[in-house]
This record gives structure tokens, sequence and C-alpha cells, in this order.
């Protein structure tokens, strides 16, 4: 386990399946935006959120089953997962015109 995480998991450890839309989804993205790299929540039944970062900043989220599909999705696809939000990452991120206008509805809204 890494830094005290008691969900990080190999792909090696517990048997599953990643499916290939799953799979080409990730790849597809990476495709698209210069590489990318993945952080995976745990967001209870619903599954595991694998959200992307690109290359060029540019964000974007899939769905697993669960943390290890999700893992394994990310490796088949070549895709680096990251343990942590880091700063790094976080930095690169660049939010569209069409979030910013988004948030700001959802923030009207109240």
């Amino acid at each position: 386990m890494a830094d005290g995480s008691d969900t990080t998991l190999t792909a090696e450890e517990t048997p599953g399946h990643a499916p290939q839309g799953l799979v080409a989804g990730i790849k597809s993205f990476a495709a698209g935006h210069g590489g990318a790299k993945a952080v995976i929540e745990y967001v209870g039944k619903r599954g595991a959120r694998i959200v992307l970062v690109g290359g060029d900043g540019v964000w974007g989220d899939q769905f697993a089953d669960d943390t290890v599909v999700a893992r394994q999705a990310c490796a088949k696809a070549g895709v680096t997962v990251e343990n942590a939000w880091e700063r790094e990452l976080m930095d690169q991120m660049r939010p569209s015109n069409d979030l910013w206008r988004s948030m700001a509805r959802r923030t009207m809204a109240r």
C-alpha cells in the first residue's frame, strides 16, 4: 500500500475484467489530449470514477464497476494512475468555458 492508502490495489491482486468500451474511451481521451493521467475515486455503490487529466489540461471522466476494474482499464489503456490529487496535477487542469458557465449557473441558482 502506498502512503497510508487503504484502497491502493494492483491489477494482479484481484481478478476482474475491464470492459473494452471503457479501455477504448480512456485510450481515445489520452490520444486526443496529448496523453493523460488518471485519479480513481471510489463513489460507493456506483463504483469508481476515473478522472482523466490530459496533457493539454482538458479533463473528463469515465465510470467503472469498482476501483480494481478502473485500475485495470487504465493499465490496459497505458494511462498512469496517480494515488492522490497532487498539486501539480490540479494545476495542470484547465476547466472549459462550458464548465465555468455551468458552475456560474449553479452558484446563481442558490
